[in-house]
Protein backbone atom coordinates (compact mmCIF):
# COMPACT_ATOMS: atom_id res chain seq x y z
CA UNK A 1 0.00 0.00 0.00
CA UNK A 2 2.73 2.40 0.78
CA UNK A 3 4.64 1.33 -2.57
CA UNK A 4 1.12 2.42 -4.23
CA UNK A 5 0.94 5.75 -2.61
CA UNK A 6 4.85 6.22 -3.22
CA UNK A 7 3.46 6.38 -6.99
CA UNK A 8 0.63 8.33 -6.83
CA UNK A 9 3.33 11.41 -5.30
CA UNK A 10 6.08 10.59 -7.75
CA UNK A 11 3.10 11.11 -10.47
CA UNK A 12 1.53 13.97 -8.95
CA UNK A 13 4.74 15.56 -8.58
CA UNK A 14 5.47 14.77 -12.29
CA UNK A 15 2.44 16.66 -13.61
CA UNK A 16 2.91 20.04 -11.00
CA UNK A 17 6.56 20.26 -12.29
CA UNK A 18 5.55 19.85 -16.45
CA UNK A 19 2.57 22.54 -15.68
CA UNK A 20 5.14 24.80 -13.80
CA UNK A 21 7.07 24.73 -17.06
CA UNK A 22 4.31 25.22 -19.18
CA UNK A 23 3.29 28.52 -17.22
CA UNK A 24 6.13 29.53 -17.57
CA UNK A 25 6.99 29.06 -21.09
CA UNK A 26 3.43 30.64 -21.73
CA UNK A 27 5.14 33.77 -19.53
CA UNK A 28 8.60 33.94 -21.12
CA UNK A 29 6.50 33.85 -24.32
CA UNK A 30 4.41 37.19 -23.64
CA UNK A 31 6.98 39.37 -22.04
CA UNK A 32 9.03 38.35 -25.45
CA UNK A 33 5.97 39.48 -27.26
CA UNK A 34 5.63 43.13 -25.75
CA UNK A 35 9.26 43.67 -25.04
CA UNK A 36 9.46 43.81 -28.89
CA UNK A 37 6.10 45.57 -29.22
CA UNK A 38 7.68 47.98 -27.30
CA UNK A 39 10.97 48.07 -29.44
CA UNK A 40 8.91 48.26 -32.55
CA UNK A 41 6.70 51.06 -31.16
CA UNK A 42 10.78 52.97 -29.44
CA UNK A 43 11.86 52.66 -33.09
CA UNK A 44 8.91 54.03 -34.95
CA UNK A 45 9.02 56.86 -32.65
CA UNK A 46 12.30 57.76 -33.12
CA UNK A 47 12.18 57.65 -37.44
CA UNK A 48 9.35 59.44 -37.19
CA UNK A 49 9.99 62.18 -34.67
CA UNK A 50 10.24 65.53 -36.02
CA UNK A 51 13.61 67.62 -36.83
CA UNK A 52 14.03 70.96 -35.88
CA UNK A 53 16.18 72.62 -37.76
CA UNK A 54 16.89 76.76 -36.52
CA UNK A 55 18.35 79.34 -39.57
CA UNK A 56 19.73 82.49 -39.52
CA UNK A 57 18.38 84.81 -41.92
CA UNK A 58 18.06 88.15 -43.42
CA UNK A 59 15.05 88.88 -43.96
CA UNK A 60 14.98 89.98 -47.81
CA UNK A 61 15.40 87.36 -49.41
CA UNK A 62 16.20 85.02 -47.31
CA UNK A 63 13.16 84.95 -45.07
CA UNK A 64 10.87 84.95 -47.50
CA UNK A 65 12.43 82.34 -49.31
CA UNK A 66 13.10 80.03 -46.09
CA UNK A 67 8.94 80.95 -45.47
CA UNK A 68 8.33 79.03 -48.96
CA UNK A 69 10.18 76.03 -48.28
CA UNK A 70 8.81 75.83 -44.40
CA UNK A 71 5.90 73.47 -45.81
CA UNK A 72 7.79 71.47 -47.75
CA UNK A 73 10.49 70.94 -45.31
CA UNK A 74 7.60 69.98 -42.83
CA UNK A 75 6.23 67.14 -45.21
CA UNK A 76 9.61 65.48 -44.41
CA UNK A 77 9.59 66.07 -40.66
CA UNK A 78 11.90 68.91 -40.51
CA UNK A 79 10.00 71.86 -38.05
CA UNK A 80 12.42 75.16 -39.60
CA UNK A 81 12.96 77.57 -37.37
CA UNK A 82 13.77 80.85 -38.67
CA UNK A 83 15.56 83.47 -36.81
CA UNK A 84 16.00 87.37 -38.70
CA UNK A 85 18.53 88.91 -38.31
CA UNK A 86 20.04 92.58 -39.04
CA UNK A 87 23.25 92.49 -39.28
CA UNK A 88 26.10 90.98 -40.55
CA UNK A 89 27.73 89.42 -38.08
CA UNK A 90 25.22 88.07 -35.84
CA UNK A 91 24.25 85.15 -37.92
CA UNK A 92 27.81 83.93 -38.04
CA UNK A 93 28.50 84.31 -34.67
CA UNK A 94 24.97 82.21 -33.59
CA UNK A 95 26.11 79.66 -36.12
CA UNK A 96 29.33 79.02 -34.85
CA UNK A 97 28.26 79.06 -31.13
CA UNK A 98 25.23 76.70 -31.78
CA UNK A 99 23.08 78.92 -31.51
CA UNK A 100 21.79 78.61 -35.24
CA UNK A 101 22.01 74.70 -37.12
CA UNK A 102 22.89 77.28 -40.30
CA UNK A 103 22.22 80.65 -41.68
CA UNK A 104 21.39 82.18 -45.31
CA UNK A 105 22.39 85.38 -46.06
CA UNK A 106 25.91 85.59 -47.32
CA UNK A 107 28.27 84.54 -50.30
CA UNK A 108 31.50 82.64 -50.07
CA UNK A 109 33.87 85.75 -50.47
CA UNK A 110 32.29 87.21 -47.23
CA UNK A 111 32.07 83.81 -45.06
CA UNK A 112 35.64 83.33 -46.15
CA UNK A 113 36.84 86.95 -44.90
CA UNK A 114 34.74 86.25 -41.83
CA UNK A 115 36.16 83.09 -41.07
CA UNK A 116 39.98 84.36 -41.40
CA UNK A 117 39.36 87.49 -39.48
CA UNK A 118 37.00 86.02 -36.24
CA UNK A 119 38.94 82.67 -36.38
CA UNK A 120 35.57 80.36 -36.87
CA UNK A 121 35.51 77.78 -39.08
CA UNK A 122 32.17 77.86 -41.33
CA UNK A 123 31.36 76.18 -44.38
CA UNK A 124 29.17 75.99 -47.50
CA UNK A 125 26.30 73.55 -47.46
CA UNK A 126 24.90 74.71 -50.75
CA UNK A 127 24.97 77.56 -53.21
CA UNK A 128 21.30 78.95 -53.77
CA UNK A 129 20.94 82.60 -55.58
CA UNK A 130 22.70 85.53 -57.08
CA UNK A 131 21.83 89.04 -55.89
CA UNK A 132 23.33 91.38 -57.90
CA UNK A 133 24.72 94.35 -56.69
CA UNK A 134 23.44 98.05 -57.46
CA UNK A 135 24.00 101.75 -57.65
CA UNK A 136 21.17 103.60 -56.06
CA UNK A 137 20.20 106.62 -55.73
CA UNK A 138 16.72 108.69 -55.07
CA UNK A 139 17.41 111.97 -56.88
CA UNK A 140 19.57 111.21 -60.43
CA UNK A 141 17.62 108.54 -62.70
CA UNK A 142 21.08 108.40 -64.71
CA UNK A 143 25.11 108.60 -64.01
CA UNK A 144 25.30 110.90 -66.60
CA UNK A 145 23.38 113.21 -63.76
CA UNK A 146 26.03 112.61 -61.32
CA UNK A 147 27.80 115.97 -60.67
CA UNK A 148 31.76 116.39 -59.76
CA UNK A 149 32.48 115.81 -56.35
CA UNK A 150 28.79 114.01 -55.49
CA UNK A 151 29.62 111.47 -52.55
CA UNK A 152 29.01 107.54 -53.04
CA UNK A 153 28.05 105.79 -50.44
CA UNK A 154 29.77 102.06 -50.70
CA UNK A 155 30.00 99.06 -48.11
CA UNK A 156 32.72 98.85 -45.42
CA UNK A 157 32.83 95.03 -45.38
CA UNK A 158 36.08 93.38 -47.34
CA UNK A 159 33.81 91.26 -49.88
CA UNK A 160 31.55 93.77 -50.14
CA UNK A 161 33.80 97.03 -50.59
CA UNK A 162 35.88 94.42 -53.48
CA UNK A 163 32.16 94.39 -55.48
CA UNK A 164 31.29 97.95 -55.21
CA UNK A 165 35.44 98.92 -56.17
CA UNK A 166 34.55 97.09 -59.37
CA UNK A 167 31.19 97.78 -60.16
CA UNK A 168 32.11 101.63 -59.84
CA UNK A 169 35.53 100.79 -62.14
CA UNK A 170 33.01 98.89 -64.23
CA UNK A 171 31.00 102.13 -64.96
CA UNK A 172 34.34 104.77 -65.41
CA UNK A 173 33.48 106.07 -61.89
CA UNK A 174 37.00 105.35 -60.69
CA UNK A 175 40.04 103.99 -61.90
CA UNK A 176 41.86 100.99 -59.93
CA UNK A 177 45.00 99.23 -60.36
CA UNK A 178 45.17 96.95 -64.25
CA UNK A 179 45.45 93.75 -61.70
CA UNK A 180 42.48 94.79 -59.31
CA UNK A 181 40.13 90.99 -59.14
CA UNK A 182 37.86 89.34 -56.87
CA UNK A 183 40.71 87.19 -55.81
CA UNK A 184 43.10 89.85 -54.78
CA UNK A 185 40.42 92.08 -52.72
CA UNK A 186 40.12 95.86 -53.28
CA UNK A 187 39.43 98.63 -51.17
CA UNK A 188 39.16 102.65 -51.66
CA UNK A 189 42.66 102.44 -50.68
CA UNK A 190 43.28 101.02 -54.14
CA UNK A 191 41.77 103.83 -56.13
CA UNK A 192 43.94 105.58 -58.39
CA UNK A 193 41.73 107.98 -59.57
CA UNK A 194 38.45 109.02 -57.31
CA UNK A 195 37.76 111.60 -60.57
CA UNK A 196 36.88 113.82 -57.59
CA UNK A 197 33.31 111.99 -56.02
CA UNK A 198 33.89 111.51 -52.52
CA UNK A 199 33.88 107.68 -51.69
CA UNK A 200 32.01 106.98 -48.30
CA UNK A 201 32.21 103.29 -46.39
CA UNK A 202 29.30 102.25 -44.00
CA UNK A 203 28.23 99.36 -42.56
CA UNK A 204 26.19 97.37 -45.37
CA UNK A 205 23.01 97.45 -43.88
CA UNK A 206 22.92 101.14 -42.81
CA UNK A 207 23.65 102.23 -46.64
CA UNK A 208 19.65 102.50 -47.50
CA UNK A 209 18.85 104.90 -44.83
CA UNK A 210 21.93 106.96 -45.19
CA UNK A 211 21.09 107.61 -48.91
CA UNK A 212 17.54 107.99 -48.24
CA UNK A 213 19.00 110.78 -46.27
CA UNK A 214 21.90 112.01 -48.05
CA UNK A 215 21.94 115.21 -49.66
CA UNK A 216 20.40 115.24 -53.22
CA UNK A 217 22.95 114.02 -56.25
CA UNK A 218 24.50 111.39 -53.46
CA UNK A 219 24.48 107.85 -54.96
CA UNK A 220 25.15 104.50 -53.16
CA UNK A 221 25.91 100.61 -54.27
CA UNK A 222 23.76 98.66 -51.82
CA UNK A 223 23.34 94.82 -51.51
CA UNK A 224 20.12 93.31 -52.86
CA UNK A 225 18.80 91.94 -50.16
CA UNK A 226 19.31 95.82 -48.27
CA UNK A 227 17.68 97.05 -51.29
CA UNK A 228 14.72 94.70 -50.98
CA UNK A 229 14.22 95.92 -48.25
CA UNK A 230 13.97 99.61 -48.58
CA UNK A 231 11.69 99.16 -51.35
CA UNK A 232 14.02 99.26 -54.64
CA UNK A 233 14.68 96.22 -57.15
CA UNK A 234 16.89 95.71 -59.73
CA UNK A 235 14.86 98.05 -62.22
CA UNK A 236 15.70 100.69 -59.87
CA UNK A 237 19.07 100.46 -60.52
CA UNK A 238 21.21 102.99 -62.19
CA UNK A 239 23.40 100.64 -63.18
CA UNK A 240 24.11 96.87 -62.05
CA UNK A 241 26.71 94.56 -61.56
CA UNK A 242 27.40 92.68 -64.78
CA UNK A 243 26.59 89.12 -64.16
CA UNK A 244 27.97 87.67 -67.57
CA UNK A 245 31.13 86.44 -65.97
CA UNK A 246 32.04 85.02 -62.71
CA UNK A 247 29.96 86.94 -60.58
CA UNK A 248 27.15 85.05 -60.34
CA UNK A 249 28.38 81.55 -58.85
CA UNK A 250 31.42 84.02 -57.26
CA UNK A 251 28.96 85.37 -55.22
CA UNK A 252 26.08 83.41 -54.79
CA UNK A 253 24.22 83.39 -51.79
CA UNK A 254 24.61 80.22 -49.70
CA UNK A 255 23.75 77.47 -46.86
CA UNK A 256 26.18 78.12 -44.31
CA UNK A 257 26.98 75.73 -41.59
CA UNK A 258 29.68 74.63 -39.27
CA UNK A 259 31.86 72.81 -40.71
CA UNK A 260 31.10 68.49 -40.28
CA UNK A 261 27.62 69.22 -40.76
CA UNK A 262 27.35 69.69 -44.65
CA UNK A 263 25.59 66.54 -45.14
CA UNK A 264 23.69 66.17 -42.21
CA UNK A 265 20.15 65.14 -43.69
CA UNK A 266 18.06 68.35 -42.53
CA UNK A 267 20.72 70.56 -43.85
CA UNK A 268 20.25 68.77 -47.25
CA UNK A 269 16.80 68.43 -47.43
CA UNK A 270 16.82 72.46 -46.75
CA UNK A 271 19.42 73.03 -49.68
CA UNK A 272 17.37 70.55 -51.99
CA UNK A 273 14.24 72.25 -51.16
CA UNK A 274 15.64 76.00 -51.81
CA UNK A 275 17.22 74.86 -54.71
CA UNK A 276 13.86 73.12 -56.45
CA UNK A 277 12.32 76.04 -58.41
CA UNK A 278 12.03 78.18 -54.43
CA UNK A 279 13.87 80.82 -56.27
CA UNK A 280 12.00 81.34 -59.70
CA UNK A 281 8.52 81.02 -57.60
CA UNK A 282 9.98 83.82 -55.08
CA UNK A 283 10.75 86.18 -58.60
CA UNK A 284 6.98 85.36 -59.76
CA UNK A 285 5.56 86.73 -56.48
CA UNK A 286 7.37 89.47 -56.14
CA UNK A 287 9.29 90.66 -59.65
CA UNK A 288 12.13 90.45 -57.25
CA UNK A 289 14.57 89.45 -60.35
CA UNK A 290 17.62 87.33 -58.01
CA UNK A 291 18.92 85.19 -60.21
CA UNK A 292 18.95 81.14 -59.11
CA UNK A 293 21.54 78.78 -59.13
CA UNK A 294 21.77 75.59 -61.25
Amino acid sequence: MKSLQKVFALIFASIITLSLTACGSKISSSTAVQATTALKTETNAITTENVTLKVGASSTPHGELLELVKPILAEEGINLDIVIYDDYVLPNTALQDGTLDANFFQHRPYLNSFNESNGTDLVTAGLVHYEPLGIYSFSIKDLKELSSGATIIVPDDDSNQTRAMLLLAQEGLVELPSDASVEKGVTVLDIIDDHGYKIQTAQADTVPSLLKNSEEGTIAIINYNYALGAGLKTTDAIAIEDASGDSANTYANIIAVRRGKENDPAIVALVKALQNGIVEKFNSNTGAGIVPIK
